[in-house]
């Protein structure tokens, strides 16, 4: 039998590493971070424990790369629901919307994705290559909405998106999604009705008006 070519063996080794990441996302959807160990998540993917450490540097990156994996395939998916004639606008509203779902979607994957990274012991954002075709996404939709500097405003928009998460997925004190949606809308001047909005109207014009 013929030696498999390099290419082969590195579509395997991407089919495995895509294998792993789904079985992370799936685990601590049903069990949590805390409750989900790399023996779990190998037998998940159907793969040998050793290797989870050929691939990843441990269970932190690991969660990384899923979730950013998750972000990515959420976006892209939902974007790809759009009529080929969208507007940029639209389609800025449909990535921020996919992104924001998420966090109602996939609570305890998200949760753990924010605590990690936020934490000054351990965290640290991790820039795979994973959050790197979603940030490319991003700054593709924000060229063509005309952002003047889509580098920067990527930025802005990624800690704006991570924000909203946090606010929703809050324990004791979760802010509903139709409120952070209207903030984001506002900044970049989306109408509400673009997207999926969660609501027929923003929050400001269902509140009843004052008595004068």
């Amino acid at each position: 039998m013929a030696p498999r070519g390099d290419s082969v063996n590195e579509e395997m080794r991407q089919r495995s590493r895509r294998r792993i990441m789904r079985a992370t996302v799936e685990l601590v959807d049903q069990h949590g971070y805390a409750g989900t160990t790399l023996t779990d998540i190998a037998e998940r993917a159907g793969l040998a424990r050793g290797l989870l450490s050929y691939y990843f540097d441990g269970k932190r990156l690991l969660m990384q790369a899923a979730t950013h994996r998750l972000m990515h395939q959420s976006l892209s998916g939902a974007l790809a629901e759009l009529a080929p004639d969208a507007t940029p606008a639209g389609r800025l509203a449909r990535a921020i919307d996919a992104v924001l779902t998420l966090a109602l979607d996939h609570p305890r994957v998200m949760r753990s994705h924010l605590a990690l990274i936020l934490d000054p012991d351990t965290g640290a954002f991790v820039q795979d290559p994973e959050q790197q075709q979603l940030g490319a996404i991003l700054q593709g939709l924000l060229v063509d909405w005309g952002a003047p500097d889509p580098v920067a405003e990527h930025a802005v928009l990624r800690s704006a998106l991570m924000g909203g998460c946090i606010g929703v997925l809050l324990p004791g004190a979760e802010i509903p999604l139709a409120p952070i949606r209207a903030d984001l809308f506002r900044r970049y001047d989306l109408p509400w009705e673009l997207g999926r909005p969660p609501q027929p109207l923003p929050p400001e014009r269902e509140r009843p008006r004052a008595r004068g």
